[in-house]
């Protein structure tokens, strides 16, 4: 009818445009009523998938914007063997415009970075054997839509041996016709909500 306000949102048609494809993924995830729920999933299937896993040292990141927190399924991680498995979260080296993973632990000491994320003070560095890499937005192949700095595709091209990179996010960020650009590092394997969405062939 004429006037009318529908009681709910229509879904919008995912943008062909990667800067505003990203703003619309990051309004749709933190928009989410279940986003609680969905985490939970996703820390259960995160903790399975673990399992099977023979890294010691796995790189993480601060969740933002809405962001999957995989800091509590990984500290579940590393209690199985404490004095093993590291856990890092990465420091942004100002020239190099690259990662670094610097050993995180509940309570560890913290600051902010240049964007205001936090960041492990004074930790020990190390090279993650593992990756999580949080995703905006997945397509085919392991491809990953990110924030747009290139800091992960940087520091994967630096890194030798390069870690097993796995992106993590919820499901609604799949997009199938997203396609990588030149400088794109592809994800080895995407875990969302709803189990394993991805894996390279071995």
């Amino acid at each position: 009818m004429p006037g009318m306000t529908l009681p709910f949102k229509l879904p919008l048609e995912p943008s062909r445009d990667k800067a505003t494809l990203r703003k619309q993924l990051q309004a749709e995830r933190q928009a989410m009523i279940d986003r609680h729920q969905r985490a939970m999933h996703l820390q259960e299937v995160l903790r399975v998938w673990l399992v099977a896993r023979p890294d010691q040292t796995i790189g993480a990141y601060w969740p933002i914007k809405g962001e999957f927190d995989a800091l509590p399924a990984l500290y579940r991680w590393s209690e199985a063997d404490p004095d093993g498995r590291r856990i890092g979260l990465p420091v942004i080296d100002r020239e190099t415009r690259q990662l670094r993973f610097h050993v995180w632990f509940p309570g560890c000491p913290m600051e902010e970075d240049a964007y205001g994320i936090p960041k492990p003070k004074d930790t020990a560095e190390f090279e993650p054997t593992l990756l999580l890499v949080p995703c905006v937005g997945f397509g085919p192949q392991g491809t990953r839509l990110g924030y747009g700095g290139g800091f992960y595709d940087r520091t994967l091209a630096a890194l030798r041996p390069r870690p097993f990179t796995v992106g993590v996010g919820y499901s609604h960020g799949y997009i199938p016709w997203l396609t990588p650009e030149p400088h794109d590092v592809p994800l080895d394997a995407v875990l969302t909500d709803e189990g394993l969405a991805w894996q390279r062939p071995d």
